[in-house]
């Protein structure tokens, strides 16, 4: 009884061809963009890794333990 007042679907729209792929190609411009933009990025790696001042393993340096007081020497 519920297909009697349930409308019909209506038909689906065709389906439109696929738009045709780009062209892999790049030209010169591109590349050249290409190129400044992994220089720069690469330059910004460096900048990070020049301010990390402990290696993997921890400090390598000496702890300095002993402290001066206020009172004396």
């Amino acid at each position: 009884m519920g297909s009697i007042f349930r409308p019909k679907m209506p038909s689906l729209p065709p389906v439109q061809p696929a738009p045709p792929p780009p062209s892999s190609e790049l030209s010169q411009e591109e590349k050249d963009a290409i190129a400044a933009e992994q220089r720069k990025l690469e330059r910004k790696r460096k900048g990070r890794k020049s301010t990390i001042l402990t290696s993997p393993l921890g400090v390598e340096e000496e702890a300095e333990t002993e402290n001066k007081t206020l009172l004396g020497s």
